[in-house]
């Protein structure tokens, strides 16, 4: 090349003079901004954007910098091209560093990681030798570890996380001070041995929990990758997989490491990923080896290969890389950038083989650094729980002062006549506080030690059963619900906002040709039984497919019908492969709506692409080989919505086929065009059906035309200003006066029964976010397809590319949604935002006002989103609301956003296993979490609500009348009952029935939970486990071990004795009161399950059968406060109480039917929406695919490497 720059790029003497400044690098440097951040410097993007503090935490993972230099041929990167860069980025690519050693003048900074790095200089690049293992030491194995234990961790983290519990403390010290002589009126174990009882379960529980991450963790370490020993590659576990080592990684494989890209079997070094599992995008990416090491394709070659890379340090910014190879053979430093970059957690697509070289491991890898250790999460119900029992902490340490207070006071009223207790007046403030030790020991169990391990055994129980649910079970794949994390299973009941992944979650990552519209007419796979032809050329009915063959021999159209599907089988970039072992062709496609064309020309109309050569493409029409030479491409962007090839048909004419978003297509057609109005009335039915749409055109070329127009075309591919713009503009030229063929109409298919299931969440008052990393376009199609949008609600769309902008954009929106709502009735709002507006709008100054803007929507939609952006929506939320949130997602990328959240869910489906192994809870399909929320949850939070309370109300009824008692033993201390009596009471007399209340009860049927979703806002609101109730059930429980107590006393008023001349005493009064409580705890508890209790009688003293009626007494009170609650749900009656009316007297169900009109008025909104905006239903990469396309001869054999 001649021109100067060229020249500057590859004369490696010059570029130590040619290196820019390092505060004009546009790719975010760390050592660059923690320097400047030291130096106190203000660091701002060029577009004068200040860089916020939470930069390195995800929140500006990338620059938004334009790119206009040149570019040299060797790097086809997301740094080496001005089109290439990575689909799923928010902001714009990233500028290519000049220089190759870029880490001699970097400033040093101090970090405390850096301590615990081993052998590491973080101030400087990560040395890598090529081929030299022994000189790879130092660096961190490949082993990764989720799991929230290890044997030596899990001793100091259970008893930290168990005594962060209030009861659990309280317990302990009541056990230390047990201990203490003369203190305690019981045993010194009455305590300390259920508490020990209560931490082993809990323990074991926790064990067998995290046993099974374990399990996981080891499955992923023990997976088998190639790797390179010198001279061949030997399989070993990706545990042993080591910094510096060369792996061979075959078709459908995952990456074990963050490699860097060394060769491939495609030509020049390329090859195909999908990472769906990092960023949520279904179509390929394309990596390119460099030039120096894409020749070495066989093992042989490979052990010539050495030298030295030098690479950034490990980070979590999964688009930006930074390093250089250095070959041995001439000491010459080539720079590496993500172009080369292989991460984690993607896989390799369409590509037979590919060599790399690992340059990140373990939790070093950037998919690692994106996540994070699983938390400790808490639910809501156990927080509460905690509180109520430091409400009743301070009800004991009041009864306790009381108590001590009425000792001091009868010791100094009637001191002379208790001499022979031998307590000088001078020792009675000393006694006054070990009789406060006293007391709090004879009211401990006032607080109930078994309730904790209680909890945790119903949920283990209730975790056990969604295990083993039929109903969300699914079959296709043999794969049940798991519940990992019994501990939030209570949180499943109070779900407010659900956010959500769209790839996997939502859809299945598949698209299926389903219908067309080719010369006026409409064509399905399916067609509609109520839209059969009445004659040859219906365009208000539907033909199969199978019509279409024969209108292709006999319409008068014929020659459309050819030219149509013609385009379908060459208006592409799609590279074929030939599967040696099926024979079948497989293609290549970077989008998988290329591929389900292609597929469909193929399979449906035996219109087949059979090899790519540089210069041409082989095609099989009807069975007869036919050559098309390729003149030129003009490639999809943003901007243009539309993609065009030049052909020479076998026929020797010229012809452009052009594809894409209908509003291009049609303002660039000619005047004669008879099919325009019943296509666009084809496309406005398929769109109603949520089906991505394309237009397709053509025209011929005359030679002399073409010949003119290729001049321009050949000067704008070479300028090197605005090159972009040239080649748009040379593409404008020849994409007119264009002859319409008709449009295709492609299906990304849903999961089964995800529209109905969010509309029933919708239904239950639960908001959905989509968080996607997907084009704006595509989620809104698919928010229209699953019900998450719908025709009445009025879509916010926030596209700003400046923090001023989006702020005024939300200012706004916010004050218009506020003014509306507040004086008229309104449509539901939809909120959708970009990516990239997204960055600035949680930033701290803006991060509110998202908030409060999005939580008044219905729906929300975040489009290319970054994992982290993921879990900084959630955050956002969490830190505003009191809702509880749930997040669900199948891949990687939606790791952090599961931890982030309240309850994480995730998809156990074709994207892999890591979302599940890190979510609370693991499902198959989406649609499973209608049953796990409105039936499973609402039963646990209701469940768990009612047996806590009745916990709180056994253990204060019972302990209470030690507190009676006091007032009549002088506050002495003395206990009523026998020590073990107490002991045993929560644990064996009394630990049945709460257990059983817990597992067994319900306030309503699953099939009713189903079908009135609105129940499910009881859980919402917290109407089953809030203060008023608590305060009623203590109040309560007061009342009664006042009246039982009391009664007790007065019918032992005469000390009888039994009729054998026995008398009885204190223990037998006790006992009596003791059972008398019990029986009435017993009645309580069949009451509140609505089973009546069987009363039983005692015989044998006067006093137990005068007790037994203060029972029965209790028993008749009780039955009318339940007669008054029949009342209440006569005049005041709750949401659930028709619901159990409905369930219990079977009422049929005389809602209206009217979904037939429903759906037609929504098709007639459709239809009007679409006329206002199309197009928007075409996805397509910006990728450089023209010259990736001249790099291929499928014809040739690839290597076998």
């Amino acid at each position: 090349m001649n021109d100067p720059s060229s020249s500057q790029w590859s004369n490696d003497s010059n570029k130590e003079q040619l290196k820019p400044p390092l505060k004009k690098v546009r790719s975010f440097d760390t050592v660059h901004f923690q320097v400047l951040k030291k130096k106190k410097i203000a660091t701002s993007s060029e577009d004068g954007r200040t860089v916020p503090e939470e930069y390195e935490e995800g929140i500006g993972l990338l620059n938004n910098t334009p790119r206009n230099q040149f570019v040299p041929d060797y790097s086809f990167s997301t740094l080496g091209n001005q089109h290439v860069h990575e689909s799923t980025e928010m902001l714009s690519p990233i500028k290519p560093k000049v220089e190759t050693d870029n880490f001699k003048n970097k400033k040093s900074t101090f970090s405390w990681n850096s301590i615990f790095r081993r052998n590491e200089n973080n101030d400087g690049p990560r040395i890598i030798h090529i081929n030299q293992n022994e000189l790879n030491q130092g660096f961190i194995s490949n082993s990764v570890s989720t799991a929230k234990y290890n044997v030596a961790s899990f001793l100091p983290k259970f008893l930290y996380d168990e005594f962060s519990k209030s009861a659990n403390i309280f317990f302990l010290f009541i056990s230390g001070i047990q201990q203490i002589p003369n203190i305690s009126p019981t045993s010194r174990y009455t305590t300390v041995l259920p508490l020990v009882i209560v931490l082993l379960i809990t323990a074991i529980k926790e064990i067998v929990e995290d046993y099974g991450v374990h399990k996981s963790d080891r499955e992923l370490n023990n997976r088998k990758c190639k790797i390179f020993d010198g001279s061949q590659f030997t399989e070993k576990a990706w545990r042993d997989l080591k910094v510096g080592d060369i792996c061979r990684i075959d078709n459908s494989q995952f990456f074990p490491a963050d490699l860097i890209l060394i060769s491939s079997s495609e030509p020049e070094g390329l090859c195909y990923i999908e990472t769906s599992n990092l960023d949520g995008e279904v179509n390929l990416k394309i990596k390119q080896a460099l030039p120096e090491t894409a020749k070495n394709i066989s093992p042989a070659q490979l052990s010539t290969l050495s030298g030295v890379v030098q690479s950034e340090q490990p980070n979590n910014r999964l688009y930006n890389y930074d390093g250089t190879l250095s070959p041995a053979v001439n000491g010459k430093k080539y720079p590496l950038d993500p172009g080369m970059l292989l991460l984690r957690g993607a896989q390799l697509r369409n590509t037979s083989w590919i060599y790399g070289l690992v340059v990140f491991t373990g939790h070093e890898t950037k998919l690692m650094l994106n996540s994070s250790k699983k938390p400790t999460k808490l639910s809501n119900v156990t927080r509460i729980t905690n509180r109520n029992i430091l409400y009743l902490f301070g009800m004991l340490v009041t009864m306790s002062i009381l108590c001590s207070c009425g000792n001091l006071a009868m010791s100094r009223s009637n001191g002379d006549k208790r001499d022979y207790i031998m307590i000088s007046a001078t020792e009675l403030g000393k006694e006054f506080g070990f009789n406060i030790l006293t007391f709090m020991i004879l009211f401990n169990s006032f607080i109930p030690i078994s309730l904790m391990v209680a909890m945790e055994i119903v949920k283990y129980i209730q975790a056990i059963m969604i295990d083993n649910d039929l109903d969300i079970y699914y079959e296709k794949t043999d794969t049940p619900a798991v519940a990992r994390s019994s501990s939030l299973i209570e949180e499943l009941g109070q779900i407010e906002y659900i956010f959500s992944d769209k790839t996997g979650t939502l859809t299945c990552n598949e698209m299926e040709f389903r219908q067309c519209s080719i010369s006026g007419l409409s064509y399905s796979l399916s067609p509609d039984p109520d839209k059969r032809p009445i004659s040859d050329s219906d365009s208000n009915a539907e033909y199969s497919f199978q019509q279409l063959e024969q209108h292709l021999e006999t319409s008068q159209d014929a020659y459309v019908i050819s030219e149509f599907l013609t385009s379908l089988m060459t208006c592409h970039t799609v590279i074929p492969e030939v599967n040696e072992e099926t024979n079948h062709i497989v293609y290549q496609a970077s989008s998988p709506d290329e591929g389900a064309l292609v597929n469909g020309a193929s399979d449906v109309f035996s219109y087949k692409f059979m090899a790519r050569k540089p210069h041409s493409i082989m095609c099989s029409r009807k069975g007869i080989q036919e050559e098309y030479q390729i003149l030129n491409v003009c490639e999809f962007n943003s901007t243009r919505k539309r993609m065009s090839i030049v052909l020479r048909g076998p026929d020797g004419k010229i012809k452009l086929y052009c594809k894409g978003a209908d509003t291009v297509i049609l303002e660039r057609l000619s005047e004669d065009n008879p099919f325009v109005k019943s296509t666009l009335e084809h496309l406005e039915s398929y769109a109603c059906e949520g089906l991505r749409t394309l237009c397709f055109a053509m025209r011929e070329i005359s030679d002399d035309e073409y010949a003119k127009w290729s001049q321009i075309y050949e000067k704008a591919s070479t300028t090197l200003v605005d090159r972009s713009e040239e080649l748009d503009h040379a593409a404008e030229l020849i994409e007119r006066n264009m002859f319409l063929l008709g449009a295709t109409a492609i299906e990304d298919k849903l999961q089964d029964g995800v529209p109905e299931t969010i509309a029933t969440l919708h239904e239950a008052n639960i908001k959905i976010w989509v968080l996607t990393g997907d084009r704006q376009e595509t989620a809104i199609n698919i928010g229209y397809s699953c019900k998450l949008l719908t025709d009445e609600m009025d879509l916010i769309i926030c596209n700003e590319d400046s923090h001023s902008s989006t702020k005024k954009f939300m200012d706004e929106k916010l004050a218009q949604v506020l003014s509306v709502t507040e004086h008229m009735q309104h449509d539901p709002f939809a909120f959708i935002i970009e990516g990239k507006a997204l960055t600035y709008a949680l930033e701290k100054d803006l991060e509110k006002t998202f908030y409060d803007l999005a939580t008044r929507c219905k729906a929300v939609v975040c489009c290319r989103v970054s994992p982290l952006q993921k879990a900084l929506v959630v955050k956002a939320v969490k830190k505003y609301s009191k809702s509880i949130l749930l997040a669900i997602g199948d891949g990687a990328n939606d790791v952090s956003m599961i931890q982030a959240a309240h309850v994480g869910v995730g998809i156990s489906g074709v994207e892999g296993l890591q979302a599940a192994r890190s979510a609370d809870f693991a499902i198959s399909q989406f649609r499973f979490l209608r049953k796990l929320l409105l039936v499973h949850g609402s039963w646990a939070y209701q469940r768990l609500s009612k047996m806590i309370f009745y916990y709180f109300y056994k253990n204060v009824a019972m302990y209470l009348t030690q507190f009676w008692y006091a007032i009549f033993n002088g506050f002495s201390g003395q206990t009523l009952y026998e020590s073990w009596t107490m002991a045993c009471f929560n644990v064996f007399f009394t630990f049945l029935p709460p257990m059983a209340i817990g597992l067994f009860d319900q306030f309503a049927s699953a099939r009713l939970l189903d079908k009135y979703p609105q129940m499910y806002v009881l859980g919402q609101k917290n109407e089953f486990f809030n203060q008023k109730r608590f305060w009623g059930w203590i109040i309560n429980a007061v009342y009664h071990s006042a009246l039982l107590y009391f009664i007790g006393m007065a019918a032992f008023v005469d000390d009888s004795v039994f009729q054998n001349g026995l008398s009885g005493g204190q223990w037998w009064v006790g006992t009596t009161i003791f059972s008398a409580t019990l029986a009435t705890i017993l009645w309580k508890a069949a009451l509140i399950t609505e089973f009546n209790g069987y009363l039983v009688y005692l015989f044998g003293n006067h006093g137990v059968c005068r007790t037994t009626s203060s029972m029965a007494t209790v028993y008749g009170i009780q039955r009318y406060r339940t007669s008054i609650n029949g009342v209440k749900r006569m005049y005041r009656p709750q949401s659930y109480h028709y619901i159990q009316e409905i369930q219990k007297y079977n009422f049929p169900d005389y809602r209206p039917r009217m979904d037939r009109f429903r759906r037609a008025v929504n098709k007639v909104r459709k239809i009007q929406r679409l006329k206002q905006t199309r197009g928007f239903a075409f996805a397509q990469n910006d990728n450089d695919q023209s010259r990736i396309i001249r790099m291929y001869d499928t014809t040739q054999q690839k290597p076998s490497g």
